[in-house]
């Protein structure tokens, strides 16, 4: 009897743990939804299958990265460009699996890997904001659920712009584009409010692919990586060491 109130109890508490990340998760499923539709018609535009647009969500899982490998291939770039570049882009996931798992010190790996690879800036930022999650028995479950419906979102949103770039109007389809500046813009103005330098390095990337592009004759490809690299050094000198917890 004690061992069937134990196992119901672990049960009910699994199943709260899944509908409180899954409620933490709807914020990001409406900020990713529309963005991954606008994606998905992009990269139709771009000439990439519907197959292909969808497996992009699915093993990538990253809007900035898909977004700019769309444009490069819009643009003709050459797989390597779109390889290295995607790289450097995504660099900033290994760093906050590395901050997250800190975390999660005491759970199996079995829950560190697919956690880790669902973090992304949304994700990453609901995750921080409930890391007591992590101290709780079977707590590895709200963290499950809300990555999974952020998850899910995006890869039905791609799915869904995939499908009506079809039948979109191509003007229409080809102004798509401009979310990809939207959402760069919206991620940085909340870092300039808080550390104005942080402009100042955007500014530097900016600045060092109109130079590469328009002046050295490199290719838009390798322009961005050569700026994406740069204006992360710049980053090391610029912005101040943060202070640890004790």
């Amino acid at each position: 009897m004690n061992t069937n109130l134990a196992e119901q109890h672990t049960t009910n508490f699994i199943t709260q743990s899944i509908k409180q990340g899954a409620l933490a998760g709807l914020p990001i499923v409406f900020g990713y939804f529309p963005i991954a539709i606008a994606y998905g018609v992009l990269a139709k535009e771009a000439g990439l299958s519907l197959s292909e647009i969808t497996m992009m969500s699915m093993f990538v899982f990253a809007g900035a990265s898909q977004f700019m490998a769309a444009g490069m291939v819009l643009s003709s770039a050459g797989l390597i460009e779109i390889v290295i570049a995607t790289f450097v882009v995504n660099f900033r996931h290994f760093v906050m699996s590395f901050s997250f798992m800190n975390h999660l010190r005491h759970i199996s790996l079995k829950w560190k890997i697919p956690i880790s690879l669902g973090l992304t800036d949304e994700t990453f930022s609901v995750a921080s904001l409930n890391k007591k999650k992590a101290k709780e028995t079977n707590g590895m479950w709200f963290y499950a659920a809300m990555i999974l419906v952020a998850y899910s979102a995006w890869v039905l949103g791609s799915l869904t712009g995939g499908l009506i770039g079809n039948i979109m109007p191509k003007a229409l389809s080809q102004s798509m584009g401009v979310a990809l500046y939207a959402m760069f813009i919206a991620l940085l103005l909340p870092s300039i409010r808080s550390e104005w330098k942080v402009g100042l390095i955007a500014f530097i990337s900016m600045l060092v692919n109109y130079i590469c592009a328009n002046h050295l004759g490199i290719k838009e490809g390798w322009s961005i990586v050569i700026a994406t690299v740069l204006g992360g050094i710049s980053g090391i000198f610029l912005l101040p060491e943060e202070e640890e917890e004790e």
